[in-house]
């Protein structure tokens, strides 16, 4: 990053967990054409720096379950830039298994990125937030938060999304007095590399998934991008929130 690009402090700056791919990248690629300074972050170096150079932004890698990391992370984004505005916690991960089959191992794992990694970025943007008395903070939940998954199960994933949604209210609460903005957005099924993994190749599945939906047919990454761009720029009045963005399918 040139000297050019350092402390412009005209931009909102904004931070965005798990870009690299998948819905991380769509709502990176939602927030740069309006103005907004972006950081892609990534677990996977080489992921990151590839999504951030297609989209003309700065890249740090991050894996959010380093709770050291995560401090450094957000220092850095200041000392480059002066200020954050913007956190968004995308980073996720997830893990098919009935739930007599999932080891302390796998729960503590799903758990350390999907709930505890955003609590700590939430915490140590939020020290510079409350400081600058201004700061919206999204956290990627999922309707798994509100439904019992099926056909497929992974309860640690489910309890982690809950997690985030919650913690999007109780920190609103807390720290509305300070200028700073905590929802969340709720994605349904989704056209993602993560769903890959549990049954996008699977007919059978598909199937199900869709039935399940009102608008019968998978959300696109840019739908949830366009969703949380919203509640991150203009919603200046929404906190305490979770929007679901899934197709009508809680609605039933």
């Amino acid at each position: 990053m040139s000297e050019s690009q350092l402390h412009r402090s005209d931009e909102k700056v904004a931070v965005v967990t798990g870009a690299g791919q998948g819905i991380g990248y769509a709502i990176a690629a939602a927030l740069a054409p309006r103005g907004v300074r972006v950081v892609v972050t990534d677990r996977n170096p080489e992921t990151g720096a590839a999504a951030a150079k297609e989209l003309g932004c700065a890249f740090l890698p991050l894996d959010v379950s380093d709770p050291l990391a995560v401090t450094a992370t957000a220092n850095e984004v200041v000392r480059r830039f002066g200020h954050v505005d913007i956190l968004v916690n995308n980073a996720g991960i997830a893990h098919e298994d009935a739930a007599l089959d999932v080891t302390d191992e796998v729960w503590n794992r799903i758990l350390s990125v999907d709930l505890t990694g955003t609590f700590v970025a939430c915490r140590e943007f939020g020290r510079h937030f409350v400081r600058q008395r201004s700061g919206s903070i999204v956290n990627i939940s999922s309707i798994a938060a509100f439904i019992g998954s099926n056909p497929e199960y992974h309860v640690a994933y489910d309890v982690a999304k809950a997690g985030v949604a919650q913690m999007a209210r109780s920190l609103a609460v807390e720290w509305a007095q300070y200028g700073v903005r905590v929802n969340a957005v709720a994605p349904g099924r989704t056209r993602t590399p993560i769903l890959d993994t549990v049954g996008m190749d699977d007919p059978e599945r598909m199937t199900q998934w869709i039935e399940q939906i009102p608008m019968r047919r998978l959300l696109e990454a840019d739908e949830i991008a366009s969703a949380v761009a919203f509640i991150a720029l203009d919603g200046s009045a929404v906190t305490g929130q979770t929007l679901l963005v899934d197709g009508g399918q809680i609605a039933q």
